[in-house]
């Protein structure tokens, strides 16, 4: 279909008529123009004719004013609208709880024979999956004794991502807040349009701190309709004896008294809110949680359609130039045979 961009513009179509129409002719001797005493003896010198454009002859006066009108149509942006195309958009919003206690210094993964400790083996794995969010929204909460949020939904992947990597152990506090990360999450989804919200909340400890309970949370996020997906970080077995060989504080860390998952409340969360527990003991094991949530299917959202315009405006414009052209020859051509 044809449409003009900025149709408004033809207006400016019968400016030439009306400035002919309305303005006074110019009179020789009176208007500052250059006068030619011998002007007539030249028309007769070339047997009365004036060429093609003469101002006896309505045929220049035809030729420019098509030009004009070539150009005005090149300025309104004539454009091809294509058949509408339907673009499907599947995606969720999804939030990353993660734990910054002081139990996270845990150095209980192992990674190319070196050990690491659990919050940097969740930087690892969790960064490929924000990665691989193509077409979701990504946020990110980080909690101890206090819940805030790091990044809000968006995009930007790359940025959550860059977020992650520079949170820092013990940024909010050395205690755990669980049911505060769960009560903000569920904060920031009701501020959210999408249909399939989901929560993956990561932790290696027991929820001793913060205000709101970590049941409590879980029944408010299920009445919100946000699903959770917990992740229990951590070995079974201590392995500070090993980390000390690598690294000393590594071993006064691992070493020191930590929290133990509380697997039972973990599980509840998950199940009160539609979504699953998951125990990571190792990195192997949390690459393969994430990606599990990674085949979460996306709900398709409303259709999107594109309409592809192609400009024209380039062909009136290139007629308007070859047009004017070929007169400006016509009318040397007339003069010279003249």
């Amino acid at each position: 279909m044809l449409e003009f961009a900025w149709p408004w513009l033809w207006l400016l179509a019968p400016l030439p008529l009306l400035v002919r129409v309305l303005m006074p002719p110019a009179s020789g001797i009176s208007q500052n123009a250059l006068h030619v005493p011998f002007i007539d003896q030249m028309e007769k010198a070339v047997g009365g004719q004036r060429g093609l454009v003469s101002r006896n002859s309505y045929t220049g006066l035809i030729l420019a004013f098509i030009v004009w009108l070539l150009l005005v149509a090149a300025v309104t942006k004539p454009q091809w609208l294509g058949e509408p195309i339907p673009q499907q958009l599947e995606g969720r919003d999804l939030v990353l709880a993660v734990d910054l206690s002081e139990s996270m210094f845990e150095t209980d993964f192992e990674l190319n024979g070196q050990l690491i400790n659990r919050l940097v083996a969740t930087r690892i794995v969790a960064g490929d999956f924000i990665e691989r969010r193509q077409g979701d929204r990504v946020g990110l909460i980080l909690f101890g004794e206090q819940a805030y949020v790091q990044a809000p939904l968006t995009h930007d992947r790359k940025t959550v991502k860059a977020l992650l990597d520079e949170a820092q152990i013990g940024l909010a506090g050395k205690s755990t807040a669980i049911g505060d990360a769960i009560g903000l999450a569920v904060k920031r989804f009701q501020q959210s349009g999408s249909q399939q919200r989901v929560l993956i909340l990561l932790t290696d400890g027991t929820s001793n701190a913060g205000v709101l309970e970590p049941l409590v949370a879980a029944e408010l996020a299920a009445k919100e309709g946000l699903k959770i997906y917990t992740i229990g970080v951590g070995a079974d077995t201590r392995l500070g004896l090993l980390g000390a060989l690598s690294d000393f504080n590594s071993y006064i860390q691992a070493s020191s008294p930590t929290s133990n998952i509380d697997e039972t409340i973990l599980t509840t969360i998950a199940d009160k809110t539609g979504g699953k527990y998951f125990r990571a003991r190792d990195i192997d094991q949390l690459a393969e949680i994430y990606e599990l949530l990674d085949e979460l299917e996306p709900i398709a959202q409303d259709n999107e359609f594109f309409r592809p315009i192609e400009p024209l405006y380039h062909w009136p414009l290139l007629a308007a130039l070859l047009l004017g052209f070929v007169s400006l020859i016509l009318c040397s051509k007339h003069v010279r045979e003249g």
